[in-house]
């Protein structure tokens, strides 16, 4: 029997990478016929630096993030995907990935992009990706390279 996948989680952001992930992840979805849970994380410590920390910040983020998840989620739906389901949650984004949303949503594969961060950066932060490796419950496919669309001749 071969390796099937149910629920398969992508976080998304925003990035040109995420939206790779993203549309690998559609076609896991549809080949396994499996349910898609789009994510995004708002980190909130991103605002901690700004002065008088005000909630149109956080307000304009959960938009940002709606905005992008309804949008995506629409477009997996048209790419033929049968059921997809979206959460927006707070906090440190690797973390929460990695430990809260597999979890909550029985997630047996998360699909990411290789995040760009230069070598100080990951050595400072270590990358979203790098920490769902190794703390996921669950396989991890990390996307590195866009899908070339398919040509048409």
């Amino acid at each position: 029997m071969g390796l099937t996948y149910k629920n398969v989680l992508v976080a998304v952001d925003g990035s040109k990478e995420a939206a790779w992930a993203f549309k690998k992840a559609i076609e896991i979805a549809k080949r396994n016929n499996a349910k898609l849970f789009l994510t995004h994380v708002i980190d909130l410590r991103t605002f901690a630096t700004v002065e008088a920390y005000d909630r149109t910040i956080s307000e304009r983020a959960k938009e940002f993030a709606e905005e992008l998840l309804e949008n995506y989620k629409q477009q997996a739906l048209e790419a033929g995907v049968k059921e997809v389901t979206y959460d927006i949650d707070y906090g440190s984004p690797k973390v929460k990935i990695a430990k809260d949303i597999a979890k909550r949503f029985n997630v047996d594969l998360i699909v990411c992009g290789a995040t760009g961060m230069n070598a100080v950066e990951r050595f400072f932060i270590g990358s979203v990706s790098e920490h769902i490796v190794r703390y996921a419950p669950c396989d991890v496919m990390i996307i590195r390279t866009e899908k070339e669309e398919e040509q048409l001749s």
